[in-house]
């Protein structure tokens, strides 16, 4: 035997060396677990901002992001400042994305365009075009008027993820027009989406576009169908917060022809068309057991302890994670500095260790003991 050449037995050895440390990092990388909750976020507005440090809240609580909410115009505003300035290297430091998620119809397609063609607005039941809400998506010049303005701001408020969210007026009707009226208020919306989701990407390749299932949108579109990079963001407003999302007999909150008695059951089944058309991938819940404004019912009189039941966030997470929903974020709006001040801190902590709670294992959402 050449004395050169290693030994059988040493062949051996080093067989059962390498497929013990294959082993070994195997069942390391089988016992890996990401966190399921990809996004763990709040939505602002610039005075929740300036008055509590957000960044540092955030990442104490394990959250990834912080929204900034509003119109756009006003969040351009406020990051030209030294303020806002201060506020976005505060989340590079600490790791926290920035997000948008704006009522942006009227900055998109400013309503003094009224004058110079009515047509790019909506027609009201009456027959009649009017610049109170939205837009006719029939009108080639209102489609290119809002993609050039949604490209604009977007120069200014670039997502740090690549996720956009531009939404038409907060519960306004679409439009009724001859071309228009055979579509639902969904799929108008879609269509525009759809429209501004191509401009974005000429400037910013991974850009995706959020569809806001909220108010007259929480019908699934049947007619038209997403683009691929649009996702679905579900915003169930009318709910009630004491009893969960599972609770299928319990009533809507919120009295408004829109919501007008719809009851969770009917928001579940609401979620699960939208699922139907969107798929899972990239879906995000916008729910509001932190906001504030909500609780206050959007007036500051009102403003008190926020009411927390986190028996029911925790419930709420399950119905999320059961469906596929790896994206989770709240309006905090009014959790600020004088609420700080007044009632100590929010919840927050508990918001997202709730969320932590949630692996993703085997690919599926675990949720591990208390």
């Amino acid at each position: 035997m050449d004395p050169r050449q290693p030994s059988r037995r040493s062949l051996i050895k080093a067989a059962a060396f390498i497929a013990a440390g294959a082993m070994s990092k195997s069942v390391h990388a089988e016992g890996v677990r990401e966190p399921f909750f990809l996004t763990r976020g709040v939505v602002l507005t610039p005075s929740d901002i300036e008055t509590l440090d957000w960044p540092a809240r955030a990442q104490q609580a394990g959250l990834t992001t912080i929204a900034m909410h509003i119109f756009p115009h006003q969040i351009a505003a406020f990051v030209k400042t030294d303020r806002g300035q201060a506020f976005l290297d505060a989340c590079r430091t600490r790791s926290i994305q920035v997000e948008h998620e704006l009522h942006a119809m009227s900055d998109l397609l400013p309503r003094d365009l009224f004058a110079k063609d009515p047509t790019m607005f909506r027609m009201n039941e009456k027959g009649q075009r009017s610049p109170d809400a939205n837009l006719c998506v029939n009108s080639k010049n209102a489609l290119a008027t809002v993609c050039e303005n949604a490209v604009n701001y977007a120069q200014i408020l670039r997502p740090t993820t690549g996720r956009y969210f531009y939404w038409i007026d907060d519960a306004q009707p679409m439009c009724r027009c001859e071309k228009c009226r055979g579509f639902s208020d969904s799929d108008q919306a879609l269509i525009l989406e759809n429209a501004v989701l191509q401009a974005l990407r000429k400037i910013d390749p991974r850009a995706t576009l959020a569809h806001l299932s909220y108010g007259r949108t929480l019908k699934a579109p049947t007619q038209v169908k997403p683009d691929r990079g649009i996702f679905l963001e579900f915003a169930p407003i009318h709910r009630q917060y004491d009893r969960p999302l599972s609770d299928r007999a319990a009533p809507g909150d919120i009295p408004a022809e829109d919501f007008a008695d719809r009851s969770h059951g009917e928001a579940l089944d609401l979620l699960d068309a939208n699922l139907a058309v969107f798929g899972s991938e990239g879906a995000q819940a916008l729910e509001y057991w932190l906001d504030m404004s909500r609780a206050a019912r959007w007036n500051r009189k009102n403003l008190r302890e926020l009411p927390w039941h986190e028996n029911v966030f925790l419930d709420d997470l399950k119905t999320y994670a059961q469906r596929g929903v790896r994206h989770i974020t709240s309006f905090a709006v009014w959790l600020d500095g004088e609420y700080v001040k007044r009632f100590g801190d929010p919840p927050l902590n508990s918001y997202g260790a709730g969320m932590h709670r949630w692996q993703l294992a085997g690919g599926k959402a675990v949720e591990k003991s208390k």
